[in-house]
């Protein structure tokens, strides 16, 4: 799925064994920069070892994942690692959140670590990223440990965005949420893709946020890695 633009990330063949009771596999998946995609069929375990292969964290098995034209496995410094991860905006549980520090705290780490005082530049873009993913200015002086569920889940977002990267990542975003937040969510990511015209992969079973989402909804299928079109069957909690 290109739409006529450079693929950022383009997997083929690909076989990851990662403790599961079958190896990840993934036959052919190509991701433009403008390009939406949820996709269901993919567990906690699995979507960690995926994304750790599209930000080249890890290393196929079998088959190969290229990130902007270049195989993952030609990655041999730390430099060049990072230059690459920059292209991603990673959303998940696994990244920590400092409780006893403030929401503007939390938003500010991936900008600067000048935060206690945080110079006035700094809180105009936690300010700035706050309001595009939702979260209520009167919040950001709040510990992080105050947060609900759902403001969680604009608090990581926010700070995958802080990089300005091509693709966000999310690994099943909405697992601690109720529908109506799902959707909520689902809406504001929608919104961001097109107001920063990046693209995005959600790994999610959740249908109301994949719809709101406004992405192309596939599932993989873990015996072969195939990716299919999604089917209303697939997508429980729609009905």
């Amino acid at each position: 799925m290109t739409g006529g633009q450079p693929a950022v990330v383009d997997i083929t063949a690909l076989s990851k064994q990662y403790g599961g009771l079958r190896p990840l596999r993934v036959r052919r998946l190509i991701v433009a920069s403008g390009d939406r995609i949820a996709i269901g069929g993919v567990d906690a375990a699995a979507a960690e070892a995926l994304i750790h292969l599209m930000t080249g964290a890890a290393v196929a098995d079998e088959g190969t994942v290229v990130v902007a034209g270049r195989d993952t496995r030609a990655i041999a410094t730390d430099t060049e690692w990072l230059a690459s991860l920059d292209r991603f905006g990673i959303v998940t549980e696994r990244a920590v959140l400092i409780d006893a520090l403030s929401i503007a705290g939390n938003l500010a780490l991936p900008i600067s670590l000048s935060i206690d005082p945080m110079p006035d530049e700094v809180r105009r873009q936690v300010e700035a990223l706050a309001t595009e993913v939702g979260l209520a200015s009167g919040r950001l002086d709040a510990a992080a440990g105050t947060l609900t569920a759902e403001e969680r889940v604009r608090v990581h977002v926010a700070r995958a965005l802080a990089p300005r990267p091509e693709i966000l990542l999310l690994e099943h975003p909405t697992a601690r949420v109720d529908p109506p937040a799902a959707g909520r969510l689902g809406d504001a990511l929608r919104a961001i893709a097109e107001t920063r015209r990046i693209g995005f992969v959600a790994l999610t079973e959740d249908a109301a946020f994949a719809r709101a989402s406004g992405a192309t909804r596939l599932r993989l299928v873990p015996a072969t890695g195939e990716l299919l079109t999604e089917t209303a069957r697939w997508w429980p909690r729609w009905r």
